[in-house]
């Protein structure tokens, strides 16, 4: 998925991994004054990295579109490694049916819609509340040649993603972080037994708790990927 389309290969990989190469850094140079900001004020705090993400979460609760307009020009993506990662879930999986929160600049979806592609095809439906993220998101799809597996609601989650009508094999968490449970729940009665669902920035204790608690019917664990990044994975066993 990730090389360079040699010949008799399909055309899509070369166009995946060179989207994907670009994106990478144009996510570090967008993104780099932005992280080193958070980092500093975080050191001058002396608050730990708990600790600020529950104050994140807090203020959230408060407004999270504002909280999240300030973010409209930052990438905010998955690591290459992480996104590496998805591609390798989706496929062991034989995923055809994926939910994403937080598609913001759609890296995570060309690794998610890469590997529909190479599972034999399915559909990808994404969720972002900002707009000029979700036309940047549907033009670096179309550039990798994966539009045709993906839709990308505009809006809140909590009512772009409220009517899905088929099945979820894998759902990846990974945008307001005081709305990962809400958005959970809401997709739920979706999630066919064995689905899994892999939260980025999983620092909300409720979701924690709840996705950790066999009585809700999953079985979770912290992942060791970019570790400091809170990835949780989880199983839907119930």
């Amino acid at each position: 998925m990730c090389g360079v389309a040699r010949s008799g290969e399909r055309p899509t990989i070369g166009r995946v991994a060179e989207t994907l190469a670009k994106l990478h850094r144009n996510a570090e140079a967008a993104d780099a004054p932005y992280i080193e900001k958070v980092r500093d004020e975080l050191q001058a705090s002396g608050a730990s990295l708990e600790q600020a993400a529950a104050q994140m979460i807090a203020n959230e609760r408060q407004d999270y579109r504002a909280a999240y307009k300030d973010h409209a020009a930052h990438f905010l993506s998955v690591t290459p490694g992480y996104g590496r990662f998805l591609y390798e879930m989706a496929r062991a999986t034989k995923a055809t049916r994926i939910v994403e929160f937080g598609t913001s600049m759609g890296i995570s979806t060309i690794y998610l819609a890469a590997a529909l592609q190479d599972n034999g095809g399915g559909q990808l439906i994404g969720s972002e509340m900002e707009p000029t993220k979700v036309a940047r998101a549907r033009a670096h799809v179309q550039a990798a040649g994966l539009a045709d597996l993906v839709e990308i609601r505009e809006g809140d989650a909590l009512e772009t993603l409220r009517d899905l009508d088929s099945v979820i094999d894998l759902a990846l968490i990974d945008g307001a972080w005081s709305l990962y449970l809400p958005v959970l729940k809401l997709i739920e009665p979706k999630l066919r037994p064995g689905a899994v669902i892999l939260a980025e920035n999983a620092f909300a204790e409720d979701y924690l708790d709840y996705v950790r608690a066999p009585a809700n019917g999953y079985i979770a664990q912290t992942l060791p990927i970019d570790e400091g990044r809170g990835n949780e994975f989880a199983v839907r066993v119930g």
